[in-house]
C-alpha cells in the first residue's frame, strides 16, 4: 500500500530522478523567458524542486549558494538565481513557478505543460496598464427621453434631502 507516499518516481531510479530534475531546473533558470515545456508530471514534481531552492536564494549567503549548488551542480545556474531571480521575487511570499496545461502530446498522449517562474511573465502580471480610450458609445445615453427620466430622479432625490 503507498498509504501517506505522495512523492513522484517518475519511473526511474533516485540518482536519475535527482539528475532529471536538477537539468530541468537548470534550464528553467537559464532559459531566456524563464519558462520551459515538459509533460505534466515532470513539471509537478519540479515545482516542488526549484520552489525551495528559489525560497533559499532570497538569503544571500556562503552556505546558501553551497546548498543550491549542491542540488543544481552548474555555477552559472546559481549565479543567476541569485543575482537576478533572488532579486525578483525577494517581496513574493512562495509561489514562484506557474504550471499550465498545454494539453496532449501527439505520439504518446502524455499530457504536456509549461512550467515559468511568475514574475517573468509580463501578460499575466497584476500591474496596472494603461488604459485605453473607450471609443464606443452607448445609444440610450444619446436618447432625449433618458436624459429627463434621470433628471427628475435627481431632484427628487435633492428635493427629499432638503425636507
Amino acid at each position: 500500500m503507498r498509504h501517506n507516499k505522495k512523492f513522484n518516481h517518475l519511473g526511474r531510479t533516485a540518482d536519475h530522478r535527482a539528475a532529471l530534475l536538477s537539468n530541468l531546473a537548470v534550464a528553467l533558470i537559464l532559459n531566456q523567458h524563464k519558462r520551459i515545456t515538459t509533460t505534466l508530471a515532470k513539471a509537478k514534481a519540479l515545482k516542488k524542486y526549484v520552489e525551495p531552492l528559489i525560497t533559499r536564494s532570497k538569503n544571500d549567503t556562503t552556505n546558501s549558494r553551497r546548498v543550491v549548488f549542491r542540488y543544481l551542480q552548474n555555477k552559472e545556474a546559481v549565479t543567476e538565481l541569485f543575482k537576478e531571480i533572488s532579486v525578483k521575487v525577494a517581496d513574493r511570499p512562495g509561489g514562484y513557478t506557474r504550471v499550465i496545461k498545454l494539453g496532449t502530446r501527439q505520439g504518446d498522449a502524455a499530457q504536456i505543460a509549461f512550467i515559468e517562474l511568475v514574475d517573468y511573465n509580463e501578460n499575466m502580471s497584476k500591474a496596472p496598464k494603461a488604459e485605453a480610450k473607450k471609443t464606443r458609445r452607448s445609444r440610450r445615453s444619446t436618447k432625449k427621453t433618458d436624459a429627463p427620466a434621470v433628471e427628475t430622479s435627481e431632484t427628487t432625490a435633492e428635493d427629499t434631502k432638503a425636507e
